[in-house]
């Protein structure tokens, strides 16, 4: 049968639980005090940017990394490895779903089960945030959204992992950044992810949402893509620059939603550079970072020193307050459409999100 986009009855789960992953034995990941890594570790909280298991705990044993994100690719590279740790969480995930409903709603019960599974397995691993998305196809549904962002935080505490370890991604849409901001008020943090414009990360932060991840290096990408560039200064680097924005405008002005870029490139073009916006950014609250920069962070022993900082970013903030605090729909999607990186590349993600998606989802429907 073809893919189809799931609704999610209201009604209340049952318990379940998951077999421990087990991994094999790596080896111990040595990071000096004075590498870029630790460096960076004592300015800004660190994610790994990975659903493997076995190099997230690597990395996690270092001490340096606290948290983890996932993301659809991850979730569906998980579910359809075949490898035994993952094959016993997607079976779990069909079990789980087979009692509890049938049809459509069974397939999507069960795709959200293996993200939460994935997830509890990566709880284990590291002591703060674990990311886990709403499918990404519900973007433009704020009330499908949140009865799946619910149900994501029910499964995790029938697990034992409790709700404020957690923060529910979802796409910077108008829906997805009012969906964050009604699961805040019900204390359920939030990451809105897909940030490419100055204006979704000003709304998340009026919407009081915990953390937003914009995307230096796709920012980057873009305005190559229309002839700008193509190497820049870190500092002078598109994506910086906007992250750099959204960074000194929510110390400006009082909020406490976490900025923490994701997604990087070489602003200067070329693998020797790979490290750049990261360097650019260091000081930020936090960043995600995939594990190969991680590693070339770790084995660099250069100085790496702090670029921004709450006192002066307030300070240097050019911006004025938007609409006294409160940008309505209208404003959003105007100043979002006037941007041009905002809609094009958030579109061009949610697409990519998708295809990963339905590969999910093909392979959890063929096992009904």
């Amino acid at each position: 049968a073809g893919a189809s986009l799931c609704r999610t009855p209201r009604s209340p789960l049952r318990g379940g639980t998951l077999a421990p992953a087990q991994g094999g034995p790596r080896m111990a990941l040595s990071v000096s005090s004075s590498s870029q890594l630790s460096q960076l570790a004592g300015m800004t909280t660190l994610s790994i940017d990975s659903g493997d298991l076995s190099v997230i705990k690597e990395f996690a044993a270092t001490g340096l990394i606290t948290d983890a994100t996932t993301n659809p690719l991850f979730v569906s590279q998980a579910g359809l490895s075949g490898d035994p740790t993952y094959a016993r969480m997607v079976d779990e995930a069909i079990a789980y779903a087979t009692e509890r409903a049938s049809g459509d709603a069974a397939v999507c019960l069960a795709m959200d089960r293996v993200a939460v599974n994935l997830g509890i397995e990566i709880s284990k691993l590291v002591k703060g945030y674990v990311s886990t998305e709403v499918d990404v196809r519900l973007s433009f549904d704020m009330d499908e959204s949140l009865a799946r962002a619910r149900r994501i935080i029910a499964m995790y505490d029938e697990a034992g992992v409790p709700k404020e370890r957690i923060l529910i991604k979802l796409a910077g849409t108008w829906e997805g950044l009012c969906a964050a901001g009604e699961l805040q008020k019900e204390g359920v943090n939030c990451n809105i992810t897909l940030v490419f414009s100055f204006i979704q990360a000003v709304v998340a932060a009026q919407k009081r949402v915990r953390l937003i991840s914009p995307f230096p290096g796709r920012i980057l990408d873009w305005h190559k893509s229309k002839g700008v560039g193509p190497s820049f200064a870190p500092e002078d680097d598109p994506g910086v620059i906007m992250c750099t924005r959204a960074y000194r405008y929510f110390k400006k002005y009082g909020h406490d939603t976490i900025c923490m870029p994701a997604s990087w490139r070489p602003s200067r073009g070329g693998p020797e550079h790979a490290l750049d916006e990261i360097i650019a950014l260091a000081g930020t609250d936090r960043m995600t970072i995939p594990p190969p920069l991680l590693t070339q962070l770790a084995e660099s022993e250069e100085e790496l020193p702090r670029k921004l900082e709450p006192e002066t970013a307030a300070r240097d903030c050019e911006d004025d307050e938007l609409c006294g605090g409160a940008v309505d729909e209208k404003t959003f999607r105007f100043l979002m459409n006037a941007d041009g990186c905002g809609p094009d590349k958030m579109g061009e993600g949610i697409r990519a999100f998708v295809a990963d998606t339905e590969k999910l989802e093909a392979a959890i429907r063929s096992k009904f």
